[in-house]
């Protein structure tokens, strides 16, 4: 249950902030940007949220990354079909987000696992 608490704060942090620009562009007269900040305050909702999942020590690093990918698949991939920032005229066009989707999740978690990799390395050195 903490950790799940953990993972509401953290995803319901980044929403508020995003949900609090996407008033001021609706404020400003933008709606259109507006209802862009709210569905990307969806999809960082939902990555903090599931941040967690690389906190359940019992599991195995690849066990956390398959339920990662499939909590994103449920959440983060049909908030993109439901966005609008897709046409989706044909099957096609849905598995052309769904490769994208995918490229974008790998390049992601490459990245983040680098970072946090050297982050953890220089704080090993700064302690010994």
């Amino acid at each position: 249950m903490n950790l799940l608490f953990k993972g509401l704060v953290r995803g319901g942090i980044l929403f508020i902030i995003v949900l609090i620009i996407s008033l001021w562009h609706q404020l400003q007269g933008s709606s259109d940007s507006s209802t862009v900040f709210i569905y990307n305050g969806l999809i960082a909702f939902f990555l903090g949220l599931t941040s967690v999942i690389y906190q359940i020590n019992q599991w195995s690093f690849s066990k956390q990354i398959i339920a990662h990918y499939l909590a994103m698949l449920v959440t983060v991939f049909p908030t993109l079909l439901l966005s609008g920032f897709y046409p989706l005229n044909s099957f096609t066009d849905v598995l052309k987000v769904y490769l994208q989707f995918n490229k974008a999740g790998v390049i992601l978690f490459f990245a983040t696992y680098f970072i946090f990799k050297l982050f953890r390395r220089s704080n090993s050195v700064r302690t010994e």
